[in-house]
């Protein structure tokens, strides 16, 4: 192979930021996790009054100013706050100095569906109190979706480095992984912060509610009684680096990233189509060189609705001859929106480490419609080699994530053949 054409780089992850309703930091988390813990609890962000119920997940115990140093906390919003300080607490669990981060031809990638929606909502309640002169500058400057990414980059100090917020709603943590996961298979970048954001806010709580959409208790995914989903907020981000890279500074390897899938159907604005999310599993697999039977269980998208989760059992059926155990953390977390995804991937993650696989909480009895394994209720022991973690976001935007446990040596346990000519040099994308 000629030095114009290098040899694409194995990824791994070496550093996980976590901020959620059931623990923050990959302790917690994974704490949380294995207990079946729930974030579920009546939402305080903003006036309920009106609603005839109103529980979410939000994060209670979040102090921005334990993680924050280089930025005035208050001149971020809140899923700033969140993606910055899990930023922050990636790079210290991947135990990479900071100064030499900064050394390092770097990529921020952070995915979310709201944005700073919090800081939206109270300027325009302001705004129609007391008119447009009298918005808040504050609130105003710090209500940019951008700051998302260019926050890390201000709060670690990086100049080397492109900031990429990514729009792609529920699927956002995903389609930002798999970025990072280009730039540094392809060498592009030789580290990445990637991952995703979002606060609980009124405006997305509302719109949920009116599509009848929202749990009045709990959320239920894959439940014959489920009645829907309930919003939820935090950060995942991952910090990413090549093998080589890894290898060399002897850092604790959480998985390799063997690939991912990515297609956007746009059948509809809110309905997720069976067929497109069975072709981006299909195009995942391909782009990891593995096949259905190597994948010990699926973090499913599962969010409690009615329509998603048939769907999603369907599609898993029509690719799966025996469908592996099926999870959602939604089921603990809430649906966290942009950060669903990566929050997703980080406990993919930890699984493949502790070999276990996360439970299904609130379950009852599974809705044969479904006809998947959920976990009901109790983490279960496994030797987890290979996962595979879905997302699915409105206007058919999939995006399907394969982990594997990093062994040493080769391919990694379990993975099957390559595509043709070798591995594919990024996500496959439809």
């Amino acid at each position: 192979m000629n030095s114009e054409h290098p040899r694409p780089r194995r990824v791994v992850i070496t550093g996980l930021g976590v901020v959620t309703s059931i623990g923050t930091g990959p302790e917690a988390f994974l704490d949380g996790l294995r207990t079946g813990r729930s974030g579920v609890k009546p939402i305080t962000s903003f006036d309920t009054s009106g609603y005839a119920y109103a529980n979410g997940c939000e994060v209670d115990d979040f102090d921005p100013a334990e993680w924050i140093e280089r930025i005035d906390p208050d001149e971020l919003g809140r899923a700033s706050q969140f993606s910055v300080a899990a930023a922050r607490m990636a790079v210290a669990d991947a135990g990479m100095d900071v100064e030499e981060l900064r050394d390092r031809r770097a990529l921020v990638t952070i995915g979310t569906t709201d944005g700073e929606s919090r800081d939206l909502d109270v300027l325009i309640e302001h705004q129609l109190a007391d008119g447009p002169e009298r918005l808040d500058p504050v609130l105003a400057r710090r209500s940019s979706a951008g700051l998302l990414s260019s926050s890390v980059v201000g709060e670690l100090g990086l100049t080397d480095v492109e900031a990429v917020t990514i729009p792609t709603a529920c699927a956002a943590g995903n389609y930002a992984i798999g970025s990072g996961f280009d730039a540094i298979r392809s060498g592009e970048a030789e580290a990445a912060l990637a991952g995703g954001a979002d606060a609980v806010c009124r405006k997305t709580f509302t719109g949920f509610y009116r599509l009848g959409t929202i749990a009045p208790e709990v959320c239920q995914p894959f439940d014959a009684d489920r009645q829907g989903i309930l919003t939820g907020e935090g950060a995942g981000v991952l910090f990413m680096e090549s093998l080589d890279s890894a290898l060399a500074r002897g850092a604790r390897i959480y998985a390799e990233v063997l690939g991912y899938g990515l297609n956007c159907d746009a059948h509809h604005p809110v309905a997720p189509d069976r067929d497109s999310l069975a072709a981006c599993m299909d195009l995942a697999h391909r782009n990891a060189g593995i096949k259905p039977e190597d994948v010990d269980f699926i973090s499913a998208h599962g969010t409690g609705t009615q329509a998603n989760d048939v769907t999603e059992a369907g599609a898993i059926r029509q690719v799966f001859p025996e469908p592996p155990p099926t999870v959602s953390i939604k089921s603990m977390l809430g649906h966290t929106m942009g950060a669903a995804s990566a929050l997703a991937t980080a406990a993919c993650a930890l699984a493949v480490t502790e070999r276990f696989i996360p439970p299904t909480v609130n379950h009852r009895r599974t809705d044969p419609d479904c006809g998947l394994d959920p976990v009901p209720n109790r983490a279960r022991p496994a030797d987890v080699r290979i996962v595979q973690n879905n997302a699915l976001a409105f206007a058919g935007n999939n995006a399907v994530l394969i982990l594997a446990r990093y062994e040493g040596g080769g391919r990694a346990p379990g993975a099957g053949t390559p595509p043709a000519g070798g591995p594919v040099p990024g996500g496959a994308a439809a």
